[in-house]
């Protein structure tokens, strides 16, 4: 199978510039208020259409005039170090930064379009961009990081641009830097560990480094790189939350970046994710138009394998950290990932250990992992009770000596049939495992011995679809929205139905709602409905050392 970008990339560029021409103030600037400097990026959009032969707006006098008056309202809001208040869209300030995901973009309109600028345009864009790049080139390439990665990418840029070759050999050398950074199975460690996500900066911000520079020594991570994602995208081209370390789960289809272009195992990637996305937005705007602007000028073309999801049996172990599972319609990720609790708010607890993803449904067990919210982990070794968050409070601890919720020891384990994961809280020690009884049933099963007088619980968290009600064996029916609900199964046994699943469970479970996390990226914490989680509870006693449930698929 040969990959390159598809038609429906420039069809959703073309479609987009219209719209983002109208959206245009007088002042230069575009986004709804408050404005934000990256309202900006919108200059890449428009400069990939009037430089790019095949699309409509080749050469347009009226998209050249808007990226002008773009990067104006650009120079116009740099501070004397030619940085931008990080401002957010809930009014929220983060301090002054060279935003690299503008500076690139500013950056690399102006590469396609500064031999057409006037003499007075292009002397105000030049002061500013080589402001800007000189506090990035001196500043910001000082640890290797997502951002500082993207920054390189710019920096590449901006020595073509003005003729540096120090910039160029600076943007290379770190480059390097970065890969020789990167695990062996291939991601970038933030927080001690893997971060999905932010994977993708790396990602692409060395793979536009490679397009341009055709550094033979960066290929070996992209192609690192590629193997990783590969591996951990569900077939509906959401991304396995289960190894991430920053960021919970998310549905939908994640689109790849120009880095992925250039090796086989990442086109197969692109092949998945792009198919995925033309699936659920049929017509002309399949893809983001910064996206499509970004591939269309970044992005290679080749021979491209199969991803896990896009394979009827596929098994992939990074090392002893964790492994992939693919025995079509089933999707399993165990995770022996871990490390202890911390204060610092970006990188979670590892705290969730196995995911399940069924192809007639998606995922339906797991979710990722959070802070301040021990009922979404496996096990809890005291009350949990004393580890929560309250909405608001911009700084918490996160920390509790009330609950241990984190394993000090994570272990998995695959059969023919069945994956596990062995978590050691202390002395105690717990077991999950998934056991697959053909295409539409999993045995799903918690073991674990407290011993003597200790709070021991097991937690099995469920995917909402809200909206949707959770029918009851009772009969009720309970709709997922905002109102907090909590149901014991009466009786020896009972099961829940939600989105085309039934789950048998057995006597002493406890089922509620919601599981609200902790959201990092808003400054007092505060987690929505949308994010939170439907949990299962197992008190575990001397008595009762072991749980098994019954997951049945309703509408394969």
């Amino acid at each position: 199978m040969i990959w390159k970008p598809e038609p429906e990339l420039l069809t959703s560029l073309d479609t987009a510039i219209p719209d983002i021409l109208a959206s245009q103030k007088d002042n230069g600037q575009f986004g709804t208020e408050p404005w934000i400097s990256t309202d900006q990026n919108l200059l890449l959009s428009l400069s990939a259409g009037w430089s790019l032969e095949e699309s409509r707006y080749y050469g347009d006098e009226a998209v050249l005039s808007a990226i002008v008056r773009g990067g104006d309202a650009l120079i116009d809001a740099q501070d004397e170090a030619g940085m931008f208040t990080f401002r957010k869209k809930d009014h929220s300030t983060w301090g002054q930064i060279y935003m690299p995901w503008v500076y690139s973009r500013w950056m690399r309109a102006y590469w396609l379009t500064r031999d057409v600028f006037g003499s007075e345009d292009r002397d105000r864009w030049d002061k500013a961009l080589l402001h800007g790049y000189t506090g990035i080139s001196e500043t910001c390439l000082d640890r290797v990081h997502n951002i500082p990665t993207h920054h390189a990418m710019g920096l590449y840029f901006a020595g073509l641009t003005f003729e540096r070759q120090d910039w160029l050999d600076q943007a290379v050398a770190f480059g390097h830097r970065v890969s020789d950074n990167q695990s062996e199975h291939g991601w970038w460690p933030e927080h001690d560990g893997p971060v999905v996500m932010y994977n993708f900066v790396y990602s692409d911000g060395i793979g536009t480094l490679y397009t341009m520079s055709q550094d033979e020594d960066l290929l070996a991570c992209l192609d690192r790189a590629a193997r990783f994602h590969a591996a951990f995208a569900y077939p509906d081209g959401s991304m396995v939350e289960t190894v991430d370390g920053r960021n919970w789960y998310h549905l939908g289809p994640r689109p790849g970046n120009p880095g992925f272009s250039h090796t086989s195992q990442g086109r197969g990637f692109l092949a998945q994710q792009h198919a995925r996305m033309i699936e659920s937005a049929p017509g002309e705007q399949a893809f983001d138009a910064d996206y499509a602007a970004t591939m269309l000028l970044h992005a290679g073309e080749g021979e491209a394998e199969p991803t896990a999801g896009a394979s009827d049996v596929f098994d992939y172990q990074m090392g002893d950290l964790a492994t992939v599972r693919r025995r079509k319609p089933w999707f399993v990720c165990a995770n022996a990932f871990r490390q202890d609790p911390h204060e610092n708010r970006w990188g979670q607890d590892w705290q969730n250990f196995i995911s399940v993803y069924h192809d007639a449904i998606g995922l339906v067990l797991g979710g990722g992992n959070t802070k301040l919210q021990p009922l979404w982990s496996n096990f809890t070794v005291g009350d949990p009770g004393t580890l929560k968050h309250t909405q608001g409070d911009g700084d918490p601890d996160f920390l509790s000596d009330g609950v241990k919720h984190v394993p000090d020891r994570a272990v998995y384990a695959t059969e023919d049939d069945r994956a596990e994961v062995q978590l050691t809280y202390g002395s105690v020690e717990g077991r999950v495992t998934v056991i697959e009884r053909g295409d539409n049933e999993l045995g799903i099963v918690y073991e674990c011995d407290p011993g003597e007088d200790r709070s021991v619980q097991g937690h099995l968290t469920l995917i909402p679809r809200l909206g949707e009600n959770l029918g009851l064996s009772t009969g009720d029916a309970i709709p997922l929205g905002e109102q907090p609900f909590a149901w014991s199964v009466p009786g020896q046994a009972g099961f829940v139905e939600h989105n085309g699943w039934r789950l048998l469970l057995p006597a002493a479970t406890r089922i509620e709602w919601p599981t609200v996390p902790h959201n990092p990226y808003k400054k007092g914490g505060e987690g929505d409905i949308g994010s939170s989680r439907m949990v299962v509870s197992m008190p575990f006693s001397s008595d009762r050392t072991r749980y098994e449930m019954v997951l049945q698929i309703l509408t394969a």
